[in-house]
């Protein structure tokens, strides 16, 4: 008999981890996982989905201009927050219940409460009730994901997080973003979308750090098209609660009144309460937990996918690795992953979407790279009057003809890179592209008729 109560233990029932246990305990590993929260983790139950519903419903202000546009005599018309919310919040408890019956259906075991480690191949969990016990197994994987990370200032205290944001019980009139990255430019979209007076803080010159200049330039003329107002270059100093609003103070001395303040400023590895240093696990300079090609750290029984580890912190990624990871460890596969030509959406409104290297990626790669470039108005918008424009690009290494990037912000960008991506990643060339004929009419056929 085994000397530890289980094969393995995963900390963290979000994407990654539960991918993790289901596979590892189809090859016939004793599997437990431990969930401090809800199963289902940050992507179902605090992020990428109730985001992306909220997206949803926060377009149906422009659609009905557009429908305007278009000759439809449309009455006056009015969104219901609460109402929203409700309905969010029951398709989240459907997915919850959902990952809950994945888990024990792969016979896995799931025990809810916080899980912090003792030694090695042993933790503790404190249960809802506040019982605590200990259980040992042969390996753990950590799978617990991020949060939210604010800079210090006064009265940062005032701020929420994407989570509380998620879940506000009333609309506010106006609010402050502070933040440039996904989650920053995604909310500001949202509350914009349903009237709110949205305001954007950045301390750089551009949002969405790491992506194609011309597509961050293009975002923000769009942003403030639809009303968005973008204070660039700037921090907040201070933030004071002044009877039912808060007073923002920023660093070029302007002073904003809103109803609302969020913090959109970064995230973290969440690792603050899973005793690792107590063990001597390697931690890097951002908390994030040090893994090798395995996914295993610096101790042999201990390993760590996902946002913790802080390299790609994407949802697939995750549900990836853990996926990999049980095929090496249990399935005898020796697979890993590429992190070579991961796509990935930025569901801002507009939406962007990426694969591959931007152009100046390319140059200090030392590629010899040739940019190819088609922007325009979109059909609809012709007619509707909307002023929004699309922007598409592919990045082609000329020595080798190979297409090394893609780039696109508009309607249906994710929808469209995603098949872009399967040619990247098998390798297909500019003439490929050339020769394929275009679907006509759409976005999508730009594609493929790009020429110099």
């Amino acid at each position: 008999m085994s000397k530890f109560d289980y094969d393995l233990i995963v900390i963290g029932a979000g994407s990654g981890g539960t991918r993790t246990a289901r596979i590892s305990a189809s090859y016939g590993a004793k599997t437990l996982v431990v969930e401090a929260d809800r199963a289902g983790g940050t992507c179902v139950l605090r992020g990428c989905v109730p985001k992306k519903l909220l997206v949803y419903a926060s377009q149906f202000s422009e659609q009905v201009s557009d429908a305007e546009g278009f000759c439809w005599q449309v009455k006056d018309y009015e969104s219901n927050w609460g109402e929203l919310i409700k309905k969010k919040n029951k398709e989240l408890d459907r997915l919850h219940e959902i990952y809950v019956n994945l888990i024990k259906n792969s016979g896995c075991d799931l025990i809810s409460g916080w899980g912090k480690f003792i030694s090695p191949n042993l933790i503790s969990i404190t249960k809802d009730n506040n019982e605590v016990i200990q259980v040992s197994s042969r390996k753990i994987m950590i799978a617990v994901g991020g949060e939210a990370s604010f800079p210090s200032f006064s009265g940062n205290k005032h701020m929420i997080d994407s989570d509380k944001a998620l879940d506000l019980k009333e609309l506010p009139n106006s609010i402050v973003i502070y933040g440039s990255g996904y989650i920053a430019v995604e909310f500001a979209g949202i509350f914009n979308g349903f009237g709110v007076d949205t305001h954007l803080v950045f301390r750089a010159d551009k949002v969405l750090r790491g992506f194609d200049n011309e597509i961050r330039e293009y975002l923000m003329t769009s942003m403030a098209q639809k009303g968005i107002t973008l204070h660039k270059e700037v921090t907040i100093s201070e933030i004071e609660k002044v009877n039912l609003n808060y007073s923002v103070k920023l660093s070029n001395g302007k002073n904003l009144i809103v109803d609302q303040v969020m913090g959109a400023t970064g995230r973290i590895p969440k690792v603050s309460k899973l005793g690792l240093s107590d063990i001597g696990v390697d931690i890097g300079s951002r908390g994030e937990v040090l893994v090798n090609k395995f996914n295993q750290t610096n101790i042999k029984s201990i390993y760590a996918i996902g946002d913790v580890t802080d390299k790609v912190t994407l949802t697939p990624v995750a549900i990836a690795e853990g996926h990999a990871f049980a095929d090496r460890e249990y399935g005898e596969s020796e697979r890993f992953i590429s992190y070579d030509n991961i796509p990935s959406a930025v569901f801002s409104q507009p939406s962007i979407s990426v694969v591959g290297l931007t152009f100046e990626q390319a140059i200090n790669n030392g590629v010899k790279a040739k940019e190819y470039k088609s922007e325009f108005r979109a059909l609809k918008n012709t007619v509707s009057g909307n002023v929004e424009r699309t922007l598409m690009k592919l990045i082609v290494d000329e020595r080798s003809q190979k297409v090394i990037g893609a780039h696109m912000i508009g309607p249906d960008s994710a929808e469209i890179i995603q098949g872009i991506a399967i040619a990247i990643k098998a390798g297909a060339l500019k003439s490929d592209f050339d020769s394929t004929i275009g679907i006509h009419p759409s976005a999508a056929e730009e594609f493929v008729t790009m020429r110099s």
